[in-house]
């Protein structure tokens, strides 16, 4: 993936003495000194990083670290003092009012919090709205929002009035809209912060739902780590203006850039952080499949267990045999194929545990791991995740 977004040296100050505060900053003085002493406040200093084209980007921070004036910079709603934001490698900065409004219409969007609906018209009068001022045909725009609706499982609703949607039908709503012109970027303002637990958790799904299929670059705002992590590719944590770190979360988890970010990481939810090949280990009884019921009996007496993981000649990973299935095989009462359980669930390594939980609930045994070729990597087993959970 390539960069769509480039950010460089970007500022954002509010206030009459900006030379001065610039010249400070600069000089790498703190953003509360330079307020003190000359009434500026710096809300971007110095920030500059990249966003991968079809990447979901979430930018992190406590109310007043400035991550929602660096998203309006990114379609120039707010002018930065000084840096320049490049999209696809065009100055955002250098555009005329015609270009720049054409740019915000056609190849970014944005969706705020409280999402802009219009409350005397509907879903679809809403959705169509972007492109009905973009001068779009009646017909064609209806059928792009009528899309849009299915999209985002709006179906039904598209003649019903605004106010009779639930909260989250009302965030689908501004998502649709956003999306009916087709845009290359996203850009979202804590869009489900507002939203009831249930609620925001089915909205960061249907997010991860659309990303897959659409593959659009999202450049997303929360105050909320767990989402972050949940969300993001990459996570950029603010603090006073300052972008303090920009990582993956497993990045981030395993390498806090400093105290700040160490508590971020802190107050996550881990089985939404962690992915399998953090808890995996190997299995204690491990035979090939040519070794036989002998072996696996062997195997579990030196082991103290009462199954053995099976698997062929280039570590594929073959099913479980247990010990009274062994002795099944020795007596002569059942074949060793025949013995093998093959209905055991399998997982890659970079598995959330998160997306673990429900299949180890079900399992009878520790859940096998395996790499894109079916072999056995290692197991998980239910101790280890709820461990990750305490």
């Amino acid at each position: 993936m390539d960069d769509i977004i480039r950010v460089e040296g970007l500022y954002k100050l509010f206030g009459v003495k900006q030379q001065d505060a610039m010249s400070m900053l600069e000089k790498g003085v703190a953003r509360d000194e330079v307020f003190k002493k000359t009434g500026v406040l710096a809300a971007i200093n110095n920030v500059s990083f990249t966003v991968k084209r079809g990447s979901i980007f979430c930018l992190i921070g406590l109310s007043g670290c400035g991550k929602s004036t660096l998203l309006r910079c990114l379609n120039a709603l707010s002018r930065p003092t000084a840096g320049r934001v490049l999209f696809d490698g065009l100055d955002v900065g250098n555009l005329q009012k015609n270009d720049l409004l054409t740019f915000r219409r056609e190849r970014v969007a944005m969706v705020f919090q409280g999402g802009g609906r219009m409350s005397h018209r509907s879903v679809l009068d809403n959705i169509a709205y972007g492109l009905e001022v973009r001068g779009v045909a009646l017909q064609e725009r209806n059928a792009r929002a009528l899309e849009m609706i299915s999209l985002t499982g709006l179906d039904g609703w598209e003649n019903s009035p605004i106010s009779s949607l639930s909260g989250g039908m009302r965030q689908r709503v501004g998502i649709a809209r956003a999306l009916a012109n087709d845009p290359e970027v996203l850009l979202m303002d804590e869009p489900f912060s507002a939203l009831d637990p249930l609620v925001r958790k089915d909205m960061q799904f249907e997010l991860l739902s659309l990303q897959e299929r659409l593959h659009k670059t999202v450049v997303f705002i929360t105050h909320d780590i767990n989402e972050a992590f949940k969300l993001g590719s990459m996570v950029g944590i603010m603090r006073e203006g300052v972008l303090v770190q920009v990582a993956t979360p497993e990045e981030m988890a395993d390498n806090p850039a400093d105290s700040y970010v160490a508590d971020f990481v802190d107050s996550a939810n881990k089985v939404q952080l962690y992915s399998v090949k953090h808890i995996m280990q190997k299995p204690g009884c491990l035979i090939h499949s040519r070794d036989g019921a002998r072996s696996a009996l062997w195997q579990m007496r030196q082991q103290g267990m009462s199954s053995a993981y099976v698997v062929g000649e280039q570590m594929e990973f073959a099913g479980v045999i247990t010990l009274d299935k062994a002795m099944a095989v020795r007596a002569g009462t059942l074949a060793f194929t025949d013995a093998i359980e093959r209905d055991v669930p399998r997982v890659q390594e970079d598995t959330l545990v998160s997306e673990l939980l429900p299949v180890a609930v079900a399992a009878k045994f520790p859940v096998a791991v395996v790499d894109g070729e079916g072999r056995l990597r290692g197991i998980v087993s239910k101790a280890e995740i709820l461990a990750t959970m305490i």
